[in-house]
């Protein structure tokens, strides 16, 4: 689901649909750790033979690539090559599964979604997640400071002319234009233009950062490390602890590093994860933890009264940049115009990776979706969408 969009910036004036009103969060139900209850999909306003209508659409439209992504990965990325190697761990993956939720409750569900699988660019949401945390104890004052400024000395990621203009917003949006190499991966290896040569793509223009979106992994390892060396503490301990943990995650999840992607901070060794699966590792985890994830988003950041996020941080995410009206900060995937899902609402928001794999969050109509292992591409997660939108009854 990766976009490769570049589109220079213009006075967009965008602002985040406005949400409705939801039930206060302490009203609202709450699954507890090991168990998400279930209610017949009458009482939570579905019409239950539309929905088993989307639940066997979900499942005809499975991905057809080979579940071995040790396999699959390197060849997805082939026009990469001789870049498109691994670094990270992989596992053969499930086939399509995925829960619907509405008003806190399992409406529906199919295939394997006990397994945690890899998620690939999902990761980037947990990622950005993390950056919110770190905003929100006031490690980062504000995301138009510039990173550079909160590097510790000897940490050269930002010390170029061009780099050392990179804000935390800039990394946020995918507006960076990072210059450099990490973990052994270019900056211009990755998605690079068709029809050159590697010796052609190293000799790409800079553009001034924070003008242009552009889809890119190297960068998004670049906020990761830039935000370990920030907190100086494993981002997938921070994670466990503040927004896991509390929300009632298995046990089973866990994100993975490459296996050079290590530094010592503060005398311990610690892992730099990626924020994706791009090269393998990222985020492995099961349909019923990424659902608690979107569960969370959907509640505004509270879980069961108190406050894992800030509803500010949600709001700045899902405020759409200059440069792409349809992207927040890291894989925030907008609805804006209602241009990338027609079958949604303006206001709903995805979290997207590929293979596909989606979180879709719905306030309007109290829903969250998630769809793994889809195959079709971006038509056939609208219609998925559609088809369980469409089972709603009217009120």
């Amino acid at each position: 689901m990766a976009s490769r969009l570049r589109r220079r910036p213009g006075s967009c004036g965008l602002r985040p649909a406005a949400a409705p009103a939801q039930a206060p969060a302490s009203s609202r139900a709450f699954p507890p750790s090991g168990t998400w209850p279930s209610a017949d999909p009458a009482a939570l306003g579905f019409d239950k033979a539309k929905l088993d209508e989307a639940v066997a659409f979900a499942l005809a439209n499975e991905n057809q690539n080979t579940k071995d992504l040790a396999v699959d990965i390197p060849n997805s990325f082939r026009a990469e090559a001789p870049y498109n190697n691994l670094l990270g761990p992989t596992q053969p993956r499930a086939g399509a599964n995925g829960v619907v939720i509405r008003r806190g409750r399992v409406a529906a569900r199919w295939g394997d979604v006990d397994r945690a699988d890899m998620t690939f660019s999902v990761t980037k949401t947990f990622l950005s997640t993390v950056v919110g945390l770190a905003y929100d104890r006031k490690l980062i004052r504000d995301v138009t400071d510039r990173v550079a400024a909160s590097m510790p000395p000897g940490v050269d990621l930002f010390s170029s002319p061009h780099n050392a203009k990179i804000t935390w917003e800039f990394l946020l949006r995918q507006t960076s234009d990072w210059s450099g190499t990490l973990w052994d991966k270019p900056d211009w290896a990755d998605r690079p233009p068709r029809g050159q040569t590697p010796e052609q793509w190293e000799k790409r223009a800079l553009v001034e950062p924070g003008t242009v979106y552009e889809y890119n992994d190297t960068r998004v390892n670049v906020l990761s490390l830039a935000t370990l060396h920030l907190m100086k503490q494993p981002l997938p301990e921070i994670l466990k602890a503040s927004i896991m943990d509390p929300i009632g995650a298995s046990t089973s999840w866990h994100w993975e590093a490459y296996s050079n992607a290590w530094v010592t901070i503060d005398g311990r060794k610690m892992p730099s994860v990626p924020g994706g699966g791009h090269h393998g590792g990222g985020m492995f985890i099961n349909a019923w933890d990424l659902a608690r994830f979107g569960y969370l988003f959907l509640n505004h950041g509270r879980w069961n009264g108190k406050q894992l996020i800030s509803e500010k941080w949600i709001g700045m995410a899902r405020t759409p940049g200059p440069a792409n009206a349809t992207y927040g900060y890291m894989n925030w995937f907008l609805n804006t115009d209602r241009k990338p899902f027609p079958a949604a609402p303006a206001s709903a928001v995805t979290f997207q990776g590929n293979g596909q794999n989606i979180v879709y969050v719905d306030w309007e109509n109290d829903v969250v979706i998630v769809m793994r292992w889809v195959g079709g591409g971006t038509r056939t997660v609208n219609d998925l969408i559609g088809k369980v939108l469409g089972a709603v009854k009217p009120n």
